[in-house]
């Protein structure tokens, strides 16, 4: 059922019918609403009336932002909710049909308080479900350090469970204040959710949390997740134990940075001791240009059309076959040099494949920072890690550097134009050894182009510091640093055998080795 204008209206109009509000995909929808609210009871995480559930009407023949939504209502045991107690709306929020009155000393029917607020996760985050828990670990894990502004945990299993997440991930979940009322919380709730595009929760300070998925398995499942991991903390809180880094040491036995650069360092700066964490670029500072130019680059080039064929009807290689032919449209619509038309999918598999393979080597060899790209090459690369045909090179200083921050309690990320998981293989794999059992977490492109400034405001958003002069940067290129440099990073160019040489007069620190900071 496609929307759009008149359309639109008449898809919503005839999902609005008597008919469609008694059939069999609405039911579905308000019983699950009722069973789940039963369970999530049994939990601890609706009693005493609190907390809500919303789902969006499962129809395959309608498009997720356009299916209808059923809410339970407001002030109701949601241990004895039954599916006739719910309100179904239309896509805008505007209720199509409302429970019927019960007799005293039932309340006269009300929707949830959090209608707003859930309206917000459908239509600023394209959800299917969402989940609004009073469970007593949400509440108490916002208590531990009261001006806190997020909920920062990592090297947990669970978090695994959390969408885009990984074990070695640090997971940030954003606090808000509570409010008297639960509408007031809306603006704050938007606020949270445009500042953390990557966030599937929100805390709510001294109240509980909302949790949101594509679907109502999706959102149940990571609600489980955060629900265990707010848990985990507490109870290592209680015993003393630090949930924020990857060793889980005694809370408090972090020591402070020496300093940004040593006085002894012959180029003038001042020891700078108020930095808490590092983010490092990998090609020309942490690893020779050459391992990626000469061994990275000519490998993935040479086994796309393997790696491709292989793998051509894995979910994953699909993903990777979309979002190339988005970037490739995009291309051919902007006169990019080397792009070149690919066959719909009717079209022979060799055929695609084919064209995929000639707009793959074209993107290569213009050094393009492309997700698309970089999220295929990063999946060709682990094949070959796997396989021991790669091996990630490294600097000889870095692994000692990485060691001595890891002791210092000093947080070190990784920020590339290579995906996350391209950077994971790599420091997993070098030969020196897993070198990410001293790193907190990887960005890359997804977080933002690296030569603009406001994905450095992002990245200082996602690590929580009070300032963003307490993060230390290290690059060789010259336009990142400057964009650093714009969003209040203190910022070290890394001068290695290889690397483009810098413009006159740049005024940023220099290095040669990681041993001078």
């Amino acid at each position: 059922m496609a929307c759009g204008g008149c359309s639109c209206e008449a898809a919503v109009g005839a999902m609005a019918s008597e008919a469609y509000l008694e059939g069999k995909p609405v039911r579905e929808a308000r019983e699950l609403v009722a069973e789940l609210c039963r369970h999530f009871y049994a939990q601890g995480w609706v009693t005493g009336t609190g907390g809500s559930i919303t789902v969006k009407v499962n129809d395959p023949a309608v498009p997720l932002a356009d299916r209808l939504i059923v809410m339970s209502p407001s002030g109701v045991q949601k241990e004895r909710m039954v599916a006739e107690d719910m309100y179904v709306m239309a896509p805008d929020g505007k209720i199509l049909s409302a429970p019927v009155a019960k007799p005293w000393p039932n309340k006269p029917p009300k929707c949830t308080d959090c209608a707003p607020l859930f309206m917000k996760a459908y239509l600023m985050r394209g959800a299917g479900a969402v989940i609004h828990s009073h469970g007593m670990e949400t509440c108490i894990a916002t208590m531990l350090d009261p001006g806190a502004k997020e909920f920062r945990m990592t090297h947990m299993e669970m978090i695994k469970g959390i969408k885009g997440h990984g074990y070695r991930d640090e997971l940030v979940i954003p606090i808000i204040e509570n409010t008297p009322y639960e509408y007031e919380l809306t603006d704050s709730l938007s606020e949270a959710i445009a500042a953390y595009p990557k966030a599937t929760a929100v805390l709510v300070r001294n109240h509980g949390i909302y949790v949101w998925g594509d679907s109502w398995i999706n959102a149940k499942t990571q609600a489980e997740c955060y629900h265990y991991l707010l848990d985990a903390c507490i109870k290592l809180y209680q015993l003393g134990i630090d949930w924020t880094t990857p060793e889980h040491g005694p809370i408090n036995s972090a020591k402070r940075l020496r300093s940004i650069l040593s006085p002894e360092i012959p180029n003038g700066c001042c020891a700078v001791d108020s930095s808490k964490c590092v983010v490092l670029d990998i090609e020309g500072t942490t690893t020779p240009i050459s391992f990626v130019t000469d061994v990275l680059f000519p490998y993935a080039r040479d086994n796309v059309r393997k790696h491709l064929t292989s793998t051509f009807d894995s979910e994953e290689t699909k993903e990777d076959i979309k979002l190339l032919r988005i970037q490739i449209e995009d291309d051919l619509r902007n006169g990019i040099a080397g792009a070149v038309p690919v066959p719909p999918d009717e079209a022979g598999k060799e055929e695609i494949i084919g064209s995929l393979v000639a707009n793959v080597e074209s993107m290569i060899k213009a050094d393009r920072k492309i997700t698309p790209l970089k999220q295929l090459q990063g999946h060709i690369w682990r094949a070959g890690f796997e396989k021991k045909e790669l091996q990630g090179i490294v600097f000889e200083d870095v692994p000692v550097a990485l060691k001595n921050w890891h002791g210092s309690g000093i947080k070190v990320y990784i920020y590339s134009s290579g995906s996350r998981e391209a950077q994971r293989l790599l420091f997993g794999n070098t030969t020196y050894g897993d070198l990410r059992k001293f790193l907190c977490g990887y960005f890359d492109t997804t977080t933002g182009n690296k030569k603009e400034t406001k994905s450095y405001f992002e990245i200082s958003q996602s690590l929580g510091v009070d300032n963003p002069s307490h993060i230390l940067f290290i690059t060789d290129v010259f336009q990142e640093a400057v964009a650093a440099k714009n969003a209040g990073f203190e910022v070290v160019i890394s001068i290695r055998l290889g690397n483009a040489p810098l413009p006159d007069n740049h005024g940023f620190r220099t290095i040669n080795s990681f041993s001078e900071i």
